[in-house]
């Protein structure tokens, strides 16, 4: 009895001190107050211990520096209103009434971030489009002309060179790391308000929006609720660590202001590219050679996939890196490497990273069986004139080739040069079609790819081109150099 009542006591003492601990715990975990209200009704105000609250304090002051003002400078038409001279200039002559065209100077400004203390920034190309000067002002109120180094329209991405050394800089982040929920904060300078930091959180990944223009465009973006205005493009994502995860570039607005959607190109796309643009001068882009779509409930039902994830190929280009793999139209891609490929847009960020020549193995679902397949990248647009393994020549980034008998027979025709794969670049621009058949350009007859890439190089403004349709009608298109 006595052993048992000793056994009951030292019991409720431990358990005690248990209590006694965790109140303790939680205690400095969530100090506070007890309140009572008017009603009577009482409550706890909660502190939250320093590790458990957002503070952006170490990135935003060791970040902040390192994101700059861009002030750009471009040529605008306006007109001077004078009355017409002549009948003529009334119904053929000056814009606007017959103003005489006057050149004026249009400014306007965005952000920037330096990635390398030797004045290398990457900003958006729709910052500095059509810029006749471009001036950057640091945090530290000193402005230096810049240099555009190269852009990349499909990204929207831009690199500028000033002459400084030993700037600050914010290093680059992996944004395939980026997990929802995640703080971010996002620095420029929205309204000309410089050096604005604002925090949200990553809403979404592999965002893309309507492309109504038909150009190419690759977007994945990263979706924020961080407030971005007009002047944020270009500034910095940056993580609670103090990298750059992001080139803040876009918001989805019904009045041109922030509503609580803002975008950014993920840091992975931004790093390839700068490099790019720093070592070529120019993008060296990987090419898949896919046409795709996403997966939707037709698809999955006739195709008996266990989710909708991935993306579906509609046709594979001639001779392109996915053809040449054994990838095949109907085919299903699941992953590049172990990136799970979920969207078109996660499949053109996943090989917007390669770079022509990079080898990756792509998982698709094939008659319901998981296959993979070394795939070898392409790039978009080879130089003029270089030869590919099946006898075909680079041109503008398609692929030329004399025509066979056989096609030629087809037409009627003695001789020609067929457009065998049409890529990215000007002829794609320009609206030519695969299986086009080239007969003169610049009004010179060619009959040899070669003849065409000499009548090329003689050019020196134009490229007009004259031939036969796939369909069999007499068809033109024409660009510039």
């Amino acid at each position: 009895m006595k052993r048992g009542f000793l056994i009951a006591l030292l019991s409720a003492l431990v358990g005690g001190l248990t209590a006694y601990a965790v109140v303790n715990v939680m205690a400095g975990r969530m100090s506070g107050a007890v309140v009572e209200n008017a009603a009577g009704a009482q409550f706890r105000t909660v502190s939250l211990t320093h590790d458990d609250w957002p503070d952006f304090t170490y990135a935003a002051e060791n970040a902040v520096d390192a994101v700059v003002y861009v002030k750009v400078t471009s040529a605008a038409s306006s007109a001077q209103q004078q009355a017409p001279s002549s009948i003529f200039d009334f119904f053929f002559g000056f814009p606007q009434g017959g103003g005489m065209p006057q050149q004026r100077e249009k400014v306007g400004s965005g952000s920037g971030v330096i990635i390398r203390e030797d004045g290398y920034i990457v900003t958006n190309n729709h910052v500095i489009d059509g810029a006749t000067k471009i001036e950057v002002t640091l945090n530290s109120n000193q402005t230096y002309p810049a240099t555009l180094v190269g852009t990349d329209p499909a990204t929207d991405v831009a690199l500028l060179k000033i002459e400084a050394e030993g700037l600050p800089y914010i290093p680059f982040g992996d944004s395939d790391k980026l997990r929802l929920g995640e703080w971010v904060i996002a620095i420029g300078s929205p309204y000309d308000l410089r050096s604005t930091i604002t925090a949200g959180i990553v809403s979404a990944k592999g965002r893309s929006m309507p492309n109504y223009s038909g150009e190419f465009k690759i977007e994945s973006f990263i979706q924020t609720d961080a407030a971005v205005n007009p002047g944020n493009s270009g500034g910095a994502l940056v993580d609670k660590n103090g990298n750059l995860v992001g080139i803040n570039t876009a918001i989805i607005s019904q009045t041109g202001s922030y509503t609580g959607y803002s975008f950014a190109v993920p840091s992975n796309i931004v790093k390839k590219i700068a490099y790019d643009l720093m070592d070529f001068g120019s993008v060296k882009r990987a090419v898949l050679g896919v046409v795709m779509q996403p997966i939707d409930e037709k698809i999955a039902a006739d195709l008996k996939l266990s989710s909708r994830n991935g993306v579906y190929i509609n046709e594979v280009s001639k001779s392109g890196a996915a053809d040449k793999a054994g990838i095949k139209a109907g085919d299903v891609i699941i992953a590049i490497d172990s990136t799970t490929i979920t969207t078109p847009a996660s499949l053109q960020e996943a090989v917007s990273k390669f770079s022509p020549g990079d080898n990756a193995v792509v998982t698709v679902i094939r008659d319901g069986k998981q296959q993979k397949f070394d795939v070898t990248f392409k790039g978009t647009s080879q130089e003029n004139g270089t030869v590919a393994d099946d006898g075909s020549i680079a041109f503008y980034g398609s692929s030329i080739k004399a025509a066979s008998e056989e096609t030629l027979a087809k037409y009627g025709l003695k001789s020609g040069v067929e457009i065998v794969e049409l890529g990215p670049g000007k002829l794609m621009e320009a609206g030519a079609q695969e299986g086009f058949i080239i007969q003169y350009v610049n009004e010179h007859q060619v009959k040899t790819p070669q003849d065409v890439i000499d009548v090329v190089k003689k050019s020196k403004r134009t490229i007009f081109i004259e031939g036969v349709t796939p369909s069999g009608r007499t068809g033109y298109f024409g660009f510039g150099i």
